[in-house]
C-alpha cells in the first residue's frame, strides 16, 4: 500500500473516470447516513473554528448526508451542498427540512466544481474530499471557487489513527488502484503544504480526536460490515476465509485502541482540523 507520506507523480496517470466511477457506486451500497449523523459534532467543530458568519456563502464539498452543510447553515450561512451521490444528498435535505433549514443542493464532481473562481467566502469539507482519485485536482478546486481572503475548512482524518490504521488494514484485502494515493494523504502536514501552501496565505492545522461510540467492537463491526458502502463491498468481495480474517483483524484494531472495559467500543480516532486562508 502506498504511503500516506509519499508524495511522487506516478509516471502513468490513473485512470480517474473509471474510478470515480466505482467510487460512486461503493457510497451509494448501504446507507452511509446511519454512519455519518454520529460524526455530527465534526461539522459543528470545524464551523466554530472557521469563525463562521451569518450570511456569509459555504460550499460544503463531497458533503455526504450535510454534516458541516447544517452546521453551517444553523450559523444562518448561505449554503450549498455537493456530492456526486445523489441519495446523501436526499437525506441531507430531509434532514434541514426537519430543521426548517435552507440548504441549496447540488450533485457535482470535487475534481470539476460546476462554479466560477472565487464564488464562496468559506469552502469546507469533513471526511469527503479526501476520498476523491485525483488529490491534486480536488485541492486545486477547492482553492479556485474560494473568494481570495476566504477560508477552507477540512476535516481529514490521519494515517496513524484509528481510521487511517483501518484503510491500511483494508488495503491488505483490497490495495487501491495503482498510483493512488490513500485518503489518509490529506491528514499529513505535508500534502497540505504541497497542495495549498503555494496557493494560500495560511495553513492552520489543529490535531483532534473523534471518539467512537458503539454498543461493543462488534457493534460497531455490523454496523459498518451493513451501512458504509466501502465495508460493505469488501466483504461482499472477499471469500468466506478471507471474510473471517478480514473480521479478526479488524476487531484486533478495534481492541488494541478500545479505552472502554466494560465491554462497549470507546475508541478515538486522530484527524487533523484544518483552516486554509486563501
Amino acid at each position: 500500500m502506498t504511503d500516506a507520506t509519499t508524495l511522487h507523480t506516478p509516471s502513468t496517470a490513473p485512470d480517474y473516470a473509471a474510478i470515480k466511477t466505482r467510487q460512486q457506486a461503493v457510497w451509494s451500497a448501504g446507507d452511509y447516513a446511519r454512519i455519518g449523523v454520529t460524526l455530527q459534532i465534526v461539522g459543528e467543530q470545524l464551523c466554530e473554528a472557521m469563525d463562521l458568519r451569518s450570511g456569509q456563502t459555504v460550499l460544503d464539498v463531497a458533503a455526504g448526508n450535510g454534516n458541516a452543510s447544517l452546521a453551517a447553515a444553523r450559523r444562518f450561512c448561505k449554503v450549498v451542498s455537493t456530492d456526486y451521490v445523489d441519495a446523501l444528498l436526499a437525506n441531507s435535505a430531509r434532514r434541514a427540512e426537519a430543521e426548517g433549514l435552507a440548504i441549496d443542493y447540488q450533485q457535482a464532481d470535487a475534481e470539476n466544481l460546476p462554479f466560477p473562481e472565487a464564488t464562496f467566502d468559506n469552502v469546507v469539507s469533513t471526511y469527503g474530499v479526501m476520498f476523491t482519485p485525483d488529490q491534486a485536482q480536488a485541492a486545486a478546486e477547492l482553492i479556485r471557487v474560494c473568494k481570495p481572503g476566504g477560508k477552507i475548512g477540512l476535516a481529514n482524518w490521519t494515517p496513524q489513527g484509528f481510521i487511517g490504521q483501518l484503510f491500511k488494514t483494508i488495503g491488505r484485502y483490497m490495495p487501491p488502484p495503482a498510483g493512488v494515493k490513500p485518503p489518509s494523504a490529506w491528514g499529513t502536514q505535508a500534502f497540505l503544504e504541497e497542495c495549498f501552501g503555494p496557493h494560500t496565505t495560511k495553513i492552520g492545522v489543529t490535531s483532534r480526536q473523534f471518539v467512537f461510540r458503539y454498543q461493543s467492537p462488534q457493534h460497531w463491526l455490523d454496523m459498518f460490515r451493513t451501512y458504509y458502502g466501502p465495508t460493505l463491498k469488501l466483504f461482499e468481495a472477499l471469500d468466506d476465509g478471507a471474510r473471517q480474517a478480514l473480521r479478526t483483524d479488524i476487531l484486533a484494531l478495534i481492541d488494541s485502541l478500545n479505552r472502554a472495559t466494560d465491554g462497549t467500543m470507546v475508541v478515538p480516532s486522530e484527524y487533523l482540523e484544518v483552516v486554509i486562508t486563501r
